[in-house]
């Protein structure tokens, strides 16, 4: 399969051909430029590794929603100290995972 990436707004269509017109951005076939081999090849071999980071982000958001409710409920100082602790290392994670996100994209790798 081949990999055709919009010049206009970078998306990228898996296909033998480039779509008629770009899903994101409505631009024109002709704005489409095929992908070469180590290109493609970074997408595809990233494209695991970027759902990976996206679920270490949803997780995060899981943990940091636990996190709150725990310091709400307030039962006791040593309590509040560990469900804080969890809402801060939530939030290191979810930045972790988005700035290795936003360097794959940087690299081509999306």
């Amino acid at each position: 399969m081949k990999l055709w990436k919009c010049s206009i707004c970078g998306y990228v269509h898996e296909g033998e051909t480039a779509p008629a017109v770009c899903p994101k951005c409505n631009a024109p076939q002709d704005k489409f430029v095929l992908m070469d081999e180590s290109a493609a090849e970074k997408i595809y071999r990233s494209d695991k590794t970027n759902d990976l980071q996206m679920k270490l982000i949803t997780l995060a958001m899981e943990m940091n929603a636990v996190a709150e409710a725990g310091i709400k409920d307030n039962l006791d100082p040593m309590c509040v100290h560990v469900f804080e602790y969890a809402k801060k290392a939530a939030w290191e994670v979810k930045q972790m995972a988005k700035a290795e996100i936003a360097g794959h994209v940087g690299k081509g790798k999306f």
